[in-house]
């Protein structure tokens, strides 16, 4: 059985994230990662607006938005949603995500982003996400939860 790394070795600031991270461990049950079936939206109201769910799509690796969070929408300006990370307008934004959503994908384990600061338009911003795996049954990552927090 492989182990994820606690919220402390991550080194996670925001207490939602945190959260997340638990219910995350929490519904791992002795696999490595949780499915998507594991949760229920009803349980994850503390982070919706703030959370983004994703297909992994393989040959060759892409990312495809299932939900893109309201408050993300809000923040950038712009729906992701049904659209892949390739649609990201700001190419060193696109290829940054899509290297951390390679690496968990590759590790098959959370990973935690500091981003700060974080120039957006003319918008100088600090967030913290946290990017976690899932996986409907085996060893392949098959979605990810993204939880995002402005510090």
């Amino acid at each position: 059985m492989s182990v994820a790394p606690s919220a402390d070795n991550l080194c996670i600031e925001s207490p939602k994230l945190q959260r997340l991270h638990q219910d995350w461990l929490d519904r791992r049950r002795g696999r490595t990662m949780p499915a998507r079936r594991d949760f229920d939206i009803l349980d994850l109201t503390y982070i919706l607006g703030d959370l983004n769910l994703l297909d992994v799509l393989c040959d060759p690796l892409r990312f495809r938005f299932r939900v893109h969070g309201t408050n993300a929408v809000e923040r950038l300006g712009f729906d992701l949603t049904g659209k892949t990370v390739d649609d990201y307008p700001d190419p060193e934004y696109r290829d940054m995500a899509h290297g951390y959503y390679a690496e968990v994908v590759e590790a098959r384990a959370p990973k935690r982003v500091l981003r700060d600061p974080y120039h957006l338009r003319s918008r100088v911003l600090r967030w913290e996400a946290l990017i976690l795996p899932l996986s409907a049954g085996g060893p392949s990552v098959d979605m990810l939860f993204v939880g995002i927090n402005l510090l």
